[in-house]
């Protein structure tokens, strides 16, 4: 049995005639809904940060930090979910990408010396990535060799800071492996 030509047409212009319906609709929260879920995130943030109170030295600021991040990731979230927008999905991917680097920072103070440098190189090097990895989402061509470029170049950062717990030859041998491994000169 064959399908008529103008029954494949029209079961494709319906497809397509719901698609945009279900994706109108998604973008068209009513207020009452975004009201609630300000409220919820706001009630949901308070407790975060009021379960932080019993803690102490670094671990309450992380604690608070991961509570903070919480909060602008569900805000963000929540007006993708409003909008639809390329541009909220751009940036809920940066919101997400500048709170771990907060998170994961407020993480390494507990740290010393260079395991410290070594930890805050990897939380920008993993934010860099985000960042780039967000604009290659909006963009092709260009965009994606910088986002390489800038992984590359964040990765790269993160070796040389890893030579320089060392010294003397090894340090250098360290410094020479890790350039051409990321193609610096």
């Amino acid at each position: 049995m064959t399908s008529s030509p103008l029954t494949l047409k029209t079961v494709f212009i319906a497809g397509v005639l719901a698609m945009c319906g279900a994706a109108q609709a998604a973008n068209n929260m009513p207020d009452a809904e975004y009201k609630a879920g300000k409220d919820r995130i706001a009630a949901e943030h308070k407790a975060a940060k009021a379960a932080c109170d019993r803690l102490a030295g670094n671990t309450k600021d992380v604690c608070e930090e991961e509570a903070e991040a919480k909060e602008k990731v569900a805000r963000a979230e929540l007006e993708y979910a409003r909008t639809g927008k390329p541009s909220d999905a751009e940036k809920l991917a940066m919101v997400k990408a500048d709170t771990a680097y907060e998170v994961a920072k407020e993480r390494c103070d507990d740290k010393a010396g260079n395991e410290k440098d070594v930890c805050v190189k990897e939380a920008k090097a993993a934010q860099t990535k985000a960042h780039a990895d967000a604009k290659a989402m909006r963009k092709t061509g260009d965009a994606r060799r910088d986002a390489t470029q800038d992984k590359r170049d964040a990765d790269y950062q993160v070796a040389a800071e890893k030579c320089d717990a060392m010294s003397g030859d090894t340090k250098a041998q360290c410094i020479a492996a890790a350039k051409a491994r990321f193609g610096k000169s």
